[in-house]
């Protein structure tokens, strides 16, 4: 397909698909285990107008709801699901994980930044505008997860609470599981505060800090560094228990991305959502 996307180097992290002129992107590693219908969306494909345009399915943005409708019909014959069985988050930065079933499609879950399922068809959806998608596929309980992890959820494990609800609820063993860490703002992009980092270096042992955060010339006497969400939730799944080669992280930067992504540290408030989407096959 070939949209223009700009990524950080060569690694074939994703698929660009697209569908009856919505592009989204897929993962090869979760692809592969042929159980899962799973994407996520790009800036285009909808019907939006103005700051949400045009590929926006959250109702949360001031999005025209007639709009809203119209793009979820679209994404989800893109990605391959029903529209009708989907279930959303109502994220507010927690660790919060939710088991869902059937009986949830069509919801909205308040304070909720993860779900886990083991329905066939349902689809778990997340929202994001520079924050980390974490997709989990377990193909031998027939299991999956979706975690959104900002820079919260990040320090405080996201990644591995929800690799913990799936082993609690689904005896998912954790070298099973494949895991993907998609398209978010990148170390270069992301520019945080000193009583962030601070979190960080308490959550973090102290050889892991120089990978994880620098600090520019520039920024010393402002007390700014630039955090690395990819890398520290790439260690939270292999602290988690995953295996190397079982974790896709992304190349992809939704604030190097502007045009084609939806970034927060770009635009602020006026934006939609991009959405991340994942179903156990029927």
């Amino acid at each position: 397909m070939g949209i223009g996307l700009k990524y950080k180097d060569e690694r074939h992290i994703f698929d660009e698909r697209e569908k009856d002129g919505v592009p989204y992107l897929s993962f090869p590693l979760l692809e592969q285990t042929g159980i899962v219908n799973q994407g996520f969306s790009t800036r285009l494909g909808g019907v939006s107008q103005g700051g949400c345009a045009s590929m926006n399915i959250s109702t949360h943005r001031g999005d025209d709801p007639a709009a809203v409708e119209e793009n979820r019909r679209r994404i989800a014959s893109a990605v391959g699901v029903d529209p009708e069985k989907m279930v959303y988050t109502c994220q507010t930065h927690t660790t919060n994980v939710a088991l869902v079933t059937g009986e949830d499609a069509g919801k909205s879950l308040p304070e909720t930044d993860g779900m886990i399922t083991r329905t066939p068809g349902l689809c778990l959806v997340t929202f994001y505008a520079d924050c980390v998608p974490l997709y989990f596929v377990d193909p031998v309980r027939k299991a999956v997860g979706l975690s959104h992890s900002g820079w919260r959820g990040t320090v405080g494990d996201m990644a591995g609470v929800t690799v913990g609800m799936m082993g609690e609820v689904f005896g998912s063993r954790p070298e099973d599981i494949l895991a993907a860490v998609g398209p978010s703002i990148c170390q270069d992009c992301y520019e945080v505060s000193e009583d962030v980092v601070s979190q960080f270096r308490e959550s973090y042992p102290a050889e892991e800090w120089e990978e994880l955060f620098y600090q520019k010339e520039e920024q010393r006497k402002k007390g700014k560094y630039q955090l690395d969400l990819w890398r520290a939730n790439e260690l939270n799944l292999l602290r988690a228990g995953l295996l190397p080669e079982h974790i896709a992280v992304t190349n992809l930067c939704t604030c190097c991305n502007p045009g084609l992504l939806f970034s927060h540290r770009v635009t602020g408030w006026n934006r939609g959502n991009l959405s991340a989407f994942l179903a156990l096959k029927e």
